[in-house]
């Protein structure tokens, strides 16, 4: 479960989110906090002028677009080489690759868990119900070539 009693036998739970820095979480801890977007899977384009990134609807080809779950998570790594598996140690230089609504990226910076987050609300399609989630809205690389990324440029916010 993703919320610990404070003490042994004391009812009262504590959101170790509040009370635990990222790199004092367990994996599970660690592994709770992602709310199951999607939108990290998402492809970004580099401005290389300006260095802005523009996030697209074009999803990693592990990414299921109709749930928005990875289809390989467990050895992403392997089918996907550029996948970025994210820790507290890479956190600070890979968050430009993740949404404003991540909760790592909160937590990082200082920011409460948003309210549809399922820790919040124990309903992980919670995440769906805020229009977070990008399934059934992306649609996956093997459908489009690189030099038509840019066509599918959207503002997720």
């Amino acid at each position: 479960m993703s919320i610990e009693p404070k003490n042994p036998g004391d009812d009262a739970p504590t959101k170790f989110w509040e009370t635990l820095r990222l790199d004092q979480m367990s994996r599970a801890q660690w592994q709770s906090l992602c709310d199951g977007c999607g939108r990290c899977c998402l492809i970004k384009l580099e401005d290389e002028d300006t260095g802005q990134y523009y996030w697209t609807n074009v999803a990693c080809r592990a990414l299921d677009c109709t749930n928005g779950g990875c289809t390989a998570y467990q050895n992403r790594k392997q089918v996907v080489p550029e996948c970025i598996i994210l820790t507290p140690e890479n956190l600070e230089e890979k968050q430009v690759f993740l949404p404003d609504s991540c909760a790592y990226k909160r937590l990082h910076h200082g920011k409460a868990l948003p309210n549809w987050h399922p820790l919040i609300t124990g309903d992980p399609s919670s995440v769906v119900d805020a229009d977070i989630s990008v399934a059934e809205k992306c649609l996956s690389e093997d459908h489009v070539h690189d030099e038509d990324l840019p066509n599918f440029i959207v503002d997720w916010d």
